[in-house]
């Protein structure tokens, strides 16, 4: 027997909480990754979630938790003194369709950094379809450029509600 690695404590806390609320019926579960990369022994799970009764193209999150080989052994070789790598990363990423104007991406922006605070890092991307050219798809990426600990994981559930948050305001301010 071993003792689960803190991504595997993370994963299971975090996928509990996000599917105890989709069972509740506050979110709804749209897509779920938990993938294993054997070149270079890391570890990513996703989840992707939306607000019940939301149409394609209505603001979704997706929250993704990656750790790599550098943390895994900082975690089994504590005794190293490497513990400051010993947790995981986490990305909060939410996906909506708006129309092309960068005065919408400022919106954005100003919405997840009033709900997220300004320690985060916020990013955007846009993707252009070939179906239309008036809509873009916006990524708005949510990074704390640091790691996140075990010892944190009560803030992991917590997240979940700040993603709910977003979600809903992106939804009333964008479309």
């Amino acid at each position: 027997m071993f003792d689960p690695t803190a991504f595997e404590n993370m994963k299971v806390v975090i996928e509990g909480a996000i599917y105890d609320k989709d069972l509740a019926g506050e979110l709804k579960v749209i897509d779920r990754n938990d993938l294993i990369n054997t070149a270079k022994l890391s570890r990513e799970y996703s989840v992707s979630f939306t607000n019940p009764g939301s149409l394609p193209g209505d603001p979704s999150c997706t929250l993704i938790l990656q750790a790599s080989l550098k943390n895994l052994a900082a975690e089994l070789l504590l005794e190293s003194g490497s513990g400051q790598e010993a947790g995981c990363t986490i990305l909060i990423v939410f996906n909506t369709t708006h129309k092309k104007d960068l005065a919408i991406s400022g919106i954005i922006q100003e919405k997840v950094r009033e709900i997220w605070g300004i320690e985060r890092i916020i990013t955007q991307r846009w993707t252009f379809g070939h179906e239309s050219e008036d809509n873009v798809t916006n990524e708005t990426i949510v990074s704390f450029n640091r790691p996140i600990f075990e010892e944190q994981i009560d803030d992991l559930v917590a997240m979940i509600d700040y993603m709910e948050k977003t979600i809903k305001s992106l939804q009333t301010s964008v479309l």
